[in-house]
């Protein structure tokens, strides 16, 4: 698995506006993530532009350890389960602590023609 493409964010507009250049490139909804410490706006980011938010289904049957665990580990845990290293995850968490929203592209093919 390559390690997904990743930006950071603090506008969520620039967020929304990226994913719909994702879109319009080709990449798939499947293949585009948005995670946060704060649920509710990752959901609302995501369900604005009906990208996805890591969940459950991503992360298979692991997610059963994790219904108990404190949320860095399971934003720590959902990023491993998609690509990223241990130490890739835990500094993109503390990067969540400070607020930053991200985006996960996983269709690493097509993200090269995006600027």
């Amino acid at each position: 698995m390559s390690r997904p493409v990743v930006r950071e964010y603090q506008n969520d507009e620039k967020l929304k506006s990226d994913i719909e250049e994702l879109s319009n490139i080709g990449v798939s909804k499947d293949d585009i993530y948005v995670l946060s410490h704060d649920d509710d706006r990752t959901e609302r980011v995501a369900d604005g532009v009906d990208a996805n938010t890591i969940g459950k289904k991503e992360m298979g049957l692991s997610s059963l350890k994790n219904v108990f665990s404190k949320k860095g580990d399971e934003l720590r845990s959902k990023m491993q389960e998609i690509g990223f290293s241990k130490e890739e995850s835990e500094r993109y968490e503390e990067e969540m602590d400070k607020g930053k929203i991200f985006l996960f592209v996983t269709d690493t093919d097509k993200v090269t023609e995006w600027k």
